[in-house]
């Protein structure tokens, strides 16, 4: 991430904005990019005046939101096929184990699986186009998709550009000190984020093999 901040740091607002939705949005259409770790840099920046946090959430959530429609289209039109050709390209990301996975946890939550979807790393690339290849209709799949996208974008922003800008006011004098309290206070809400959904997905897995053993032994 060390890089990847000193790269954005380097460019005008706007142009870091343009990153942020398009990181985001190539991310949410089924391709494996940082899109997490171009959000927190984005919001890290923040603290110190270089970008605004509204315009760093707005550009994070018309890439989430665009991005995901768009890997809805792709999944709907290739269909499975198109996941299996992706998870051949891409196997550490979303093999057969990854998709089967995911694809239980859509049987479990519904459309809300889009929503959960976000905080989650695999699902945050799989949501559109599984929910498209599963056939979720488009109204539905759009409304869990938007608030996702939203509560996730402001939601990390937010949290990252008020840990920080607290820190130093009460660390003014040690400004190290401060940029190490906002950098590990936005690692550390992004870890709790991942872990309660972690938690959830673990959850509606076993579940559901349960579920599967119960239907084999009857």
């Amino acid at each position: 991430m060390h890089y990847v901040e000193q790269w954005l740091q380097t460019l005008p607002p706007i142009v870091v904005y343009l990153i942020v939705t398009l990181v985001i949005g190539v991310e949410s259409m089924g391709i494996p990019v940082p899109g997490e770790i171009t959000l927190v840099t984005a919001s890290l920046m923040a603290i110190g005046g270089v970008t605004n946090p509204w315009f760093v959430a707005i550009a994070a959530s018309i890439g989430a939101i665009g991005g995901d429609s768009l890997g809805y289209l792709f999944g709907r039109r290739g269909g499975r096929g198109l996941l299996d050709r992706f998870g051949r390209r891409f196997p550490k990301h979303f093999g057969p184990a990854h998709l089967a996975r995911a694809e239980r946890m859509f049987q479990r939550w519904g459309v809300w699986a889009v929503f959960f979807g976000r905080f989650v790393a695999l699902l945050r690339i799989l949501a559109g186009p599984l929910a498209g290849a599963l056939r979720v209709p488009y109204r539905r799949f759009l409304v869990a998709n938007a608030a996702g996208g939203i509560v996730w974008s402001f939601g990390t922003t937010f949290v990252i550009y008020f840990v920080g800008r607290v820190a130093e006011k009460w660390l003014k004098d040690f400004s190290y000190i401060a940029l190490l309290v906002a950098v590990v206070g936005g690692i550390v809400t992004t870890l709790y984020l991942r872990h309660r959904a972690n938690v959830a997905h673990r959850k509606a897995e076993q579940e559901a093999t349960e579920e599967e053993e119960a239907s084999l032994q009857a």
